[in-house]
C-alpha cells in the first residue's frame, strides 16, 4: 500500500502561489513551473501535470526521474531530496532468503498480474530504457517521423488531445534528438520539416488539454523547425494554431499579433487555403475583443480566399483546413459576436449547422466543438428547448473524447443555460453537464 508523502505536500502548500500569493502552489501550478524549469535549464520538453504531482503526494511515485527531482527540489526550496520525501527504491531493497523467495514467487503467480496496483507498475515504468537515437539520419527516420505524426494527428481528431499527449511528447523528444545526428545536407530541411510538423501536433494536443504553458513551449520549438526548413506553409499553420491557443487562453491581443506576423508576405508565400485559415483565426481574435466591423471584414476575407483555394496546391498537412473547418471556425467567431447581441445570430447558426452536418466520423473532436458552440448560441439567442436537443447531442459527442477545451465549451453552455434553469429540460441538461465535467 502506498504511503502518502506528507513532506512533499507540505512543501508545496507552503510555497506561495504565483496567482494567489496568500495561498500555496496548486498541483497544476507546480507542474507547469517544473516544465518551465526543465526547458529553461536543460532544453528538454516535459509534460508534468497535476495528476503526476498528485501521485507523488499519494506516495504512488516515490522516486521521480532525475530532472523532475532537481526541478521540484529547487522550486520548493528543499536542501535535499529527502527533505521532500523522495525515497530511492534501489536503496530500500529487502533481500529474501531462498525459501521466502520461492514462497513469494508462488504467491504472486497465484494472484496474477491483474492484482498489481498503480504504485508498483509506475515504479517499474520509471526506469524504462529510452530508445537509442541513431547517429545518422536518412529517409527511413524522416518517414518514420511523418508516419508517427499522422497517427497522432488522427488520434487527436478522433479522441482529443488528452489521451495521447504524453506519448506524442515522448516521440517528439526522440525525434528532436535526430536534429543533432549526422544527416545529408539535401535531407536536413526535410528532417526539420518532419520534426516541426510532429511538434505542431504535439503543441496542439497540449493546447487541447488546456496545458497552455506547455503548448507555448512546444509550438515555439515547432516554429523554429519550420523556419529552419524555410517552410512558409508549415510556419503559417503553426502560427495559426498558436493564435488559436492564445484566444482560448484569454489573450486575443497576443493572438492578433501572431496572425499579423503570419500574414506578412502571405500573398506570395501561401496558398489561398493558408490565407483563409489565418484570416479566420484573425476573426476569432477580433470577435473576442468585440471589434465587430473588423471581425466581419476578417471573416469575409477568409471566405473569399477559401472560395479560391485549390487543394492540389496545398501541402499535405493543410488538408485539415476543409469546408467543415472553415464553417466551424468562422461560425464560432460570428457566434462570439451574436451571443452578447453584437450581430444577428442567423449566419453563425447556419455555419455551425453546416459544420456539424459535414464532419466525418474521424473528426469527432471538431464535431463536438461545433455542436457545443451551436447549443450555446441557440441557448443565448434562440429557443431554449431546441438548445437542449442540440446540447444533449453535444454531451454525447464530448463524452467520446478527452479534451479539456471541450469541457470548457460545456461550461460556457452551462452559463448560458442558467438564464432558463426554471425550464425542467434545461435544468436537467445543466445537471448532466455538471456530472460530465466532474467525472472528466
Amino acid at each position: 500500500m502506498a504511503i502518502a508523502n506528507d513532506r512533499f505536500r507540505a512543501a508545496r502548500e507552503r510555497t506561495a502561489s504565483l496567482t494567489y500569493p496568500d495561498e500555496g502552489l496548486s498541483r497544476q501550478e507546480l507542474a507547469e513551473l517544473v516544465n518551465t524549469y526543465i526547458w529553461e535549464h536543460h532544453h528538454e520538453m516535459v509534460a508534468l501535470d497535476a495528476n503526476y504531482v498528485g501521485k507523488i503526494e499519494r506516495g504512488i511515485i516515490r522516486w521521480p526521474r532525475k530532472l523532475y527531482r532537481e526541478a521540484l527540489r529547487v522550486i520548493l526550496g528543499a536542501a535535499t531530496e529527502t527533505a521532500v520525501g523522495f525515497i530511492n527504491p534501489r536503496r530500500a531493497v529487502v533481500k529474501l532468503d531462498n525459501v521466502k523467495r520461492q514462497q513469494f514467487l508462488h504467491t504472486t503467480t497465484l494472484l496474477g498480474v491483474g492484482t498489481l496496483s498503480s504504485g508498483p507498475v509506475a515504479a517499474l515504468l520509471e526506469g524504462s530504457e529510452p530508445t537509442p537515437v541513431p547517429s545518422r539520419v536518412d529517409t527511413t527516420e524522416i518517414e518514420q517521423i511523418r508516419t508517427a505524426t499522422r497517427v497522432f494527428e488522427s488520434w487527436c481528431l478522433t479522441y482529443g488531445g488528452g489521451l495521447g499527449r504524453e506519448a506524442v511528447l515522448a516521440q517528439l523528444r526522440w525525434s528532436a534528438d535526430l536534429l543533432d545526428a549526422s544527416c545529408p545536407d539535401r535531407l536536413r530541411p526535410e528532417l526539420f520539416r518532419a520534426v516541426g510538423d510532429l511538434a505542431w501536433v504535439a503543441g496542439f494536443m497540449a493546447f487541447d488539454h488546456c496545458a497552455h504553458g506547455e503548448a507555448r513551449r512546444v509550438f515555439g520549438f515547432a516554429l523554429s523547425c519550420a523556419e529552419q526548413a524555410t517552410d512558409w506553409h508549415l510556419r503559417a499553420g503553426i502560427l495559426g494554431d498558436m493564435a488559436l491557443a492564445e484566444v482560448w487562453a484569454g489573450r486575443p491581443d497576443e493572438a492578433l499579433t501572431l496572425t499579423e506576423y503570419a500574414l506578412v508576405r502571405a500573398d506570395d508565400r501561401l496558398t489561398a487555403t493558408g490565407r483563409a485559415m489565418l484570416h479566420t483565426y484573425q476573426g476569432l481574435a477580433l470577435a473576442k475583443m468585440r471589434r465587430v466591423r473588423e471581425t466581419l471584414v476578417a471573416v469575409g476575407t477568409a471566405d473569399d480566399h477559401f472560395a479560391h483555394s485549390t487543394p492540389a496546391d496545398d501541402p499535405p498537412f493543410m488538408t485539415f483546413w476543409n469546408a467543415g473547418m472553415q464553417a466551424e471556425t468562422t461560425g464560432q467567431a460570428l457566434a462570439d459576436l451574436a451571443m452578447p447581441g453584437c450581430c444577428d445570430p442567423a449566419e453563425a447558426t447556419n455555419r455551425l449547422t453546416t459544420a456539424v452536418a459535414g464532419y466525418l466520423p474521424g473528426h469527432a473532436r471538431c464535431r463536438a466543438f461545433s455542436l457545443t458552440k451551436l447549443a450555446s448560441l441557440t441557448m443565448a439567442t434562440g429557443d431554449p428547448l431546441q438548445a437542449v436537443t442540440i446540447g444533449t447531442a453535444a454531451l454525447d459527442a464530448v463524452g467520446t473524447i478527452r479534451s479539456r477545451r471541450a469541457l470548457e465549451g460545456l461550461r460556457e453552455l452551462n452559463r448560458h443555460a442558467a438564464a432558463h434553469q426554471d425550464i425542467d429540460a434545461v435544468a436537467h441538461l445543466r445537471h448532466q453537464i455538471g456530472t460530465l465535467v466532474l467525472t472528466s
